[in-house]
């Protein structure tokens, strides 16, 4: 794998300890939901559902 390459999964994973930051999760901790599904849990698996599928294009194009 190229440096270049590697220094995207490197953004992105400073990218998830921004965005999984506890500050920024409980600006979601709401009462409200969506389906039944609370803000919270919908954003934390939104997020982490997002990461895997931008690492998964990562690895597959770059490898």
């Amino acid at each position: 794998m190229k440096k270049r390459h590697q220094q995207k999964l490197v953004i992105l994973s400073i990218g998830l300890v921004f965005a999984l930051n506890l500050p920024l999760l409980f600006m979601f901790n709401e009462v409200d939901a969506v389906m039944g599904i609370p803000l919270m849990y919908l954003y934390i698996f939104g997020v982490w559902l997002l990461s895997i599928i931008i690492t998964y294009v990562v690895l597959k194009r770059y490898a």
